[in-house]
């Protein structure tokens, strides 16, 4: 059967908000299986922050995604064709290989993780058991380390990551303050995912509000922003406090990022300066497994909730990428292709 994969490369560097020119759509034929390979069908492309920064040419965590080539992104999708003896006919794959229909390559190839069998909805395995919610166990547990009692901050905390941050703090027994845009966000987070309160930062008055709402202070900051809501966190960080630091959205269009404030040096000033870092999901990769397993145990449980922007066709990819990046997105952003 004759399969056309359909992709978008990366054509130019992006100067602020990444436009529909950044990229170009290419269509070539899959060719035919070799011995050890693989043919998957993608059904969900994921859409995440993160993929701004990998548009820069500019020294990061990560090696910069290069012209020319697929977008960098992860999928999920169906094996439709195998020459393997790993992978069958009908299994269930992520892959991160970039923006693209269908994936040909090697078995052994790095980049794919088999789906387990489970009732649980295909696209969650890009959102709270794939990368965000792992994103969130490893910040949470090896960064963050809550203790019964404490106070947990989370900014973004309606999206995929915030909302696993705050549910996995609530059940490790912390009280679970979250930062969100807008009122639909904040009565999600608090009457739907039980946060103790959600405070709505474009409602103004964040310093006060989020003052009045950790009278205990802040033991942990779970970063997702920068920018104001950092600043606004700041001054009530205990003694002692940590801050898995997991990007900041709100500067990720800077046209110079070497010259914009970062939560590094919001709490780099303070006296004394709480604990704070950096961190990628892949320092911990040889755990994926067993956190994916305890978050889908408690996913099934009805102890993690989460919630999906699905935007239909493959072609609106840029857009739903620029709507993660001004926050029109409500949880987990994915395409279906």
């Amino acid at each position: 059967m004759k399969y056309i994969n359909t992709q978008y490369l990366l054509d130019k560097r992006p100067k602020g908000m990444p436009e529909d020119d950044c990229w170009k759509i290419n269509e070539q034929e899959i060719t035919e299986l070799k011995k050890n390979e693989v043919l998957i069908k993608a059904n969900y492309l994921s859409i995440d922050p993160y993929m701004r920064g990998r548009m820069n040419d500019s020294k990061s965590y990560a090696a910069p995604a290069k012209l020319g080539e697929p977008m960098t992104g992860e999928t999920v999708g169906e094996v439709i064709e195998s020459n393997s003896n790993l992978y069958a006919i009908g299994d269930k794959v992520c892959a991160h290989k970039g923006w693209q229909t269908y994936i040909k390559t090697k078995d052994t190839d790095p980049a794919l993780i088999k789906v387990p069998e489970s009732d649980i909805h295909l696209s969650s395995y890009l959102g709270t058991l794939g990368m965000p919610g792992r994103t969130a166990y490893f910040g949470l547990n090896r960064v963050g380390k809550p203790k019964k009692g404490e106070t947990v901050v989370v900014s973004a905390a309606s999206g995929a990551v915030g909302t696993v941050v705050g549910q996995l703090a609530r059940e490790y027994g912390c009280r679970v303050i979250g930062i969100a845009g807008g009122p639909e966000k904040c009565s999600f987070v608090k009457d739907v995912l039980k946060f103790d309160e959600c405070i709505d930062y474009k409602a103004g008055n964040l310093d006060t509000t989020l003052k009045n709402a950790c009278e205990d202070g802040i033991d942990i900051y779970f970063e997702n922003v920068g920018g104001p809501v950092t600043r606004a966190v700041a001054p009530l960080l205990n003694e002692g406090a940590r801050v898995p630091i997991c990007g900041f959205i709100s500067q990720y269009n800077a046209e110079d990022m070497m010259n914009v404030e970062t939560p590094f040096h919001v709490l780099g000033a303070l006296n004394p300066k709480p604990e704070h870092r950096f961190f990628v999901v892949t320092e911990w990769m040889s755990e994926w497994e067993e956190a994916t397993k305890e978050l889908s145990s408690l996913v099934s449980e009805g102890k993690i909730l989460y919630r999906e922007t699905i935007t239909q066709g493959f072609e609106n990819a840029p857009k739903a990428l620029r709507n993660v990046l001004t926050g029109k997105n409500f949880g987990k952003q994915l395409i279906e292709i």
